[in-house]
């Protein structure tokens, strides 16, 4: 079993126990959510890498303050999987939103901002 089914394998039987266990509001199933979009992303499977992180997004909307970087850590990953299939537009929307909350909650110098700052210039010289 490869590293990428394994780890989907782990994070659907994490799923399965944590959905038992807590609300289906609670923070943990949004990290797990995000685990698998990742998981999915890493293998080139957008449209599910998507469903995911819009489903951990959902989770931290209602859950979080509107300024917390688990809310911007979801806006990347969802900017990065729009600009990998080519909504280039959607991406920048979703960029401009984690850069917004990472300025307010990070050092000016964090490398985080940097990061995002830099996926900016790659959609807008798409755009």
């Amino acid at each position: 079993m490869g590293k990428n089914s394994q780890a989907l394998s782990f994070n659907y039987k994490a799923l399965e126990i944590y959905q038992k266990t807590f609300s289906p509001n609670h923070p943990v199933l949004a990290t797990v959510y995000n685990n698998i979009g990742r998981v999915y992303q890493d293998k080139g499977i957008n449209s599910e890498a998507l469903s995911f992180f819009e489903k951990a997004l959902e989770i931290r909307e209602k859950t979080l303050p509107s300024y917390h970087l688990d809310l911007a850590k979801s806006y990347n990953n969802i900017a990065s999987v729009h600009y990998h299939i080519g909504n280039y537009t959607k991406a920048l929307s979703f960029l401009e939103r984690a850069l917004d909350i990472s300025q307010r909650l990070l050092p000016t110098n964090h490398p985080h901002l940097q990061y995002v700052r830099t996926g900016i210039e790659m959609v807008k010289e798409k755009l």
